[in-house]
């Protein structure tokens, strides 16, 4: 029994390990993104890098929180209730700041190849700013609702108590549970829909170009199609706490798999795919990295 006790610890601690490793490549990848976007006048007065560097800056908080999140969960590390409530509601906000923005970006391909005469109106620098303010409201809208509720229906002994960190820990009514998915299932369909629509508007457009505006639409539609892919996997984690919360009700152990599962392939995954949508496919961006990287030895 003592032997596969310690088998136990033995292989959280390498999935834990595992995990760190991934989260600090993810992070110095994107904290070099962020710098390079920083470097150059011209990334940061157009529209979609800005936003590309927003999800980047969000990314990176939300990666911070879930490592935190996650090794107090492996570990069963407690803590009082207002620092969970803290940190719940800033990575609530960062879950759905990420799909929001990329739905964002999705739009400003379709203005860009669909509307190109009000691409400069509608995709300017101040606009860019407005649309920022909203995708942060609409991702704080979630986390205050659920919040809200739990302020309303928790007696004063949950916010004296030590707790594991979880989503759950907010959820008193089964209702909680299905109102929240509700929203979640809401800023999915919206979303699709967003996606649905700019995808099939581009490619009418590829459709009927030709020469350079033909691959440039064609670029544009790849681009689309692989924050479809990206959205999708972020959309999938909204779904991720309701597995997690019938599997705890069966095994903590099994809970604590599956969590590391959903982490790696739902949290995680998603948020190497910007690097690659940007970072190394976009070849304005990619020269400002290559020179970068290169300390500026590279020459064109």
């Amino acid at each position: 029994m003592a032997s596969n006790s310690s088998l136990s610890v033995r292989r959280i601690n390498s999935q834990v390990i595992f995990v760190q490793v991934l989260v600090s490549c993810f992070l110095f990848i994107n904290i070099f993104l962020i710098t390079t976007f920083f470097m150059k006048e011209y990334f940061y007065t157009t529209m979609r890098y800005i936003l590309f560097a927003t999800t980047l800056l969000s990314d990176c908080l939300f990666l911070l929180l879930t490592n935190i999140l996650l090794i107090c969960s492996y570990f069963g590390i407690f803590m009082q209730m207002w620092l969970c409530i803290i940190l719940y509601l800033a990575f609530s906000l960062c879950t759905f700041v990420t799909p929001l923005t990329l739905t964002a970006m999705t739009l400003e391909r379709y203005v860009a190849i669909c509307l190109p005469l009000r691409h400069a109106e509608l995709c300017s620098t101040h606009k860019t700013l407005h649309w920022i303010y909203v995708i942060h409201s609409l991702g704080f809208v979630p986390g205050f609702v659920i919040l809200s509720i739990f302020f309303a229906l928790a007696s004063h002994s949950h916010f004296t108590q030590r707790r594991l960190c979880i989503v759950q820990a907010f959820i008193l009514q089964t209702w909680q549970g299905h109102l929240r998915s509700a929203i979640s299932q809401f800023y999915f369909l919206v979303m699709c829909i967003l996606i649905i629509f700019s995808y099939t508007e581009i490619m009418k457009v590829a459709k009927a170009a030709s020469g350079e505006n033909k691959k440039s639409t064609n670029k544009g539609l790849r681009t689309v199609i692989l924050h479809a892919c990206q959205l999708l996997l972020c959309l999938i984690q909204f779904w991720c706490p309701f597995i997690e919360a019938a599997v705890l009700q069966i095994n903590i152990l099994l809970f604590i798999n599956i969590r590391y599962f959903n982490y790696v392939t739902f949290y995680l995954s998603p948020r190497c795919l910007s690097p690659v949508i940007y970072g190394l496919r976009d070849e304005m961006f990619f020269r400002a990295l290559k020179h970068n990287a290169l300390c500026g030895l590279h020459k064109r």
